[in-house]
């Protein structure tokens, strides 16, 4: 029914309409981008589809107070899948809300080579690694660009909490890359 020409504003005022083909449009079109954001925040494909369903369901329930002068539609879809991730590992109680004490031990320096051999997919499985919320604090930071402040505030934990995670996420990301270099 829509071809990709068709202006992302037609498709969701066909949502709106309850359109199955517009949601179906919708769907398809954001589906890779967002499932690749989804997979960043958990370790099983599976567990990120359900993410992404979860989330688009609250998509298409929330499109009416979608205002477009206040962000493009990607960006406020971007953001309920994260609050959507942030909320599944909050009900699995995930995410640790106890302070952390920086951890003094660091790890070797990195051969910069070695990371620009690998592709994405090698990346983000080493990502997934990591442990719920060290993961969850990297993604939101370094990846999605919030500030020590957004992340405390979401995920209710100190600025100094979410910089040790950082920190944290970025040593252990070192030992796994030093450890995949002597086996390969």
């Amino acid at each position: 029914m829509f071809s990709a020409e068709t202006d992302i504003e037609i498709i969701i005022r066909g949502c709106l309409e309850n359109n199955r083909k517009a949601q179906e449009e919708l769907y398809k079109r954001f589906f890779p981008v967002m499932m690749t954001l989804c997979m960043r925040y958990v370790r099983d494909r599976n567990d990120a589809l359900e993410l992404l369903n979860d989330a688009f369901l609250k998509v298409f329930k929330q499109l009416a107070v979608y205002d477009v002068s206040k962000a493009s539609f990607y960006t406020w879809m971007r953001k309920i899948m994260i609050n959507t991730a942030i909320d599944r590992l909050r009900q699995q109680k995930a995410i640790r809300r106890q302070e952390m004490m920086p951890d003094q031990l660091e790890g070797p320096g990195i051969d910069n080579e070695a990371v620009s051999k690998m592709n994405g997919d090698e990346l983000l499985k080493m990502i997934r690694q990591l442990p719920v919320t060290t993961r969850l604090v990297f993604n939101l930071y370094g990846i999605d660009g919030f500030s020590h402040r957004e992340i405390a505030a979401m995920l209710g934990i100190s600025e100094g909490t979410s910089r040790w995670h950082l920190s944290d996420a970025r040593r252990q990301l070192k030992l796994i890359i030093l450890l995949t270099e002597t086996h390969t």
